[in-house]
């Protein structure tokens, strides 16, 4: 049986479907969601049923106040929007034409990122793009956040964006414990928390403490807080001298091995890196094409 036998009677899924899926799910009603997007009521419904049909999964649950997303409906949500924004990004890239053979895009990053990723993100863009300048602002989270809202920056790497920026890319950064050489607790390649409770901590004041500080509250941990440094280096360097221990996001470990020992969480805790811009349908081409590099990589 060759493959457009085996097609027959199904649909493919459409970008107008998940459209469609997505004004739903923010407007939380088949009305509202056809007032949104120009189109009836009846006409939402059943794109819908449609959709849930060839997923073969309910995405929504119906009652007299509404409809809300089912777990199932949450999940593929979360592809759709991701689905949606690249096909923005692509549009965008394939109108510019000639424009990306020049032009500059400049980037804004906080200092673990930038030490970790920019260089071969750049590298890998550059070979591709010769002709178009990147520029690199390193700051902290705020501060990226304030370029990318006053435009001094094209788009950004931060965490916890606003709501009214336009985020194009998630990706999780693990945290991991960083014990001493010869640190007893390094036998073990999974350590908890509670391992950690009354050890010197070295914690890193940088923005990223926060996760620390309440995975330690919500178990009523004590934290033994000697040291707070705002340096990814110095934090490394403290704990390599034997001062502390210190949980860490793993973008920041050096990129040469140091005289440390790096372990995981048994319950593991994360930070969220995003992709973020003041309004993507503002984007510039050249730009566009960068987030659509920095998609692929961070993939």
């Amino acid at each position: 049986m060759n493959k457009s036998s085996c097609r027959k009677g199904a649909r493919e899924m459409t970008l107008l479907q998940l459209e469609i899926l997505l004004a739903v799910a923010e407007t939380g009603s088949f009305t509202k969601a056809g007032e949104k997007l120009l189109s009836s009521q009846s006409g939402v419904s059943h794109t819908i049923a449609d959709l849930e049909k060839e997923l073969g999964v309910l995405l929504f649950t119906r009652s007299r106040t509404g409809v809300t997303l089912t777990e199932a409906g949450e999940q593929i949500l979360l592809h759709a929007r991701e689905i949606i924004r690249q096909t923005g990004l692509i549009s965008q890239v394939a109108a510019s034409g000639k424009s990306l053979q020049s032009g500059t895009v400049r980037v804004g990053a906080f200092p673990s990122f930038a030490a970790s990723r920019i260089p071969e993100l750049f590298q890998t863009f550059r070979a591709r793009f010769p002709g178009i300048e990147l520029v690199l602002f390193e700051g902290n989270y705020a501060e990226v956040e304030a370029w990318i809202r006053d435009g001094a920056v094209d788009l950004g790497f931060l965490v916890h964006s606003g709501p009214d920026l336009d985020i194009l890319q998630m990706v999780k950064d693990p945290y991991v414990i960083v014990l001493p050489p010869d640190h007893a607790l390094g036998q073990q390649e999974i350590i908890s928390i509670e391992q950690l409770e009354n050890e010197p901590f070295i914690l890193l004041s940088s923005g990223c403490e926060k996760t620390v500080l309440d995975a330690f509250q919500q178990k009523g941990l004590n934290l033994d807080a000697r040291y707070q440094v705002a340096e990814n280096s110095t934090v490394i360097s403290m704990v390599e001298a034997g001062m502390g221990v210190t949980i860490v996001p793993s973008m920041i470990l050096p990129a040469s091995p140091a005289k440390v020992t790096v372990r995981q969480l048994t319950e593991p805790l994360s930070r969220e890196v995003a992709l973020a811009v003041r309004s993507r349908e503002k984007i510039t081409p050249a730009a566009a094409a960068f987030a659509l590099e920095a998609v692929d990589f961070l993939n």
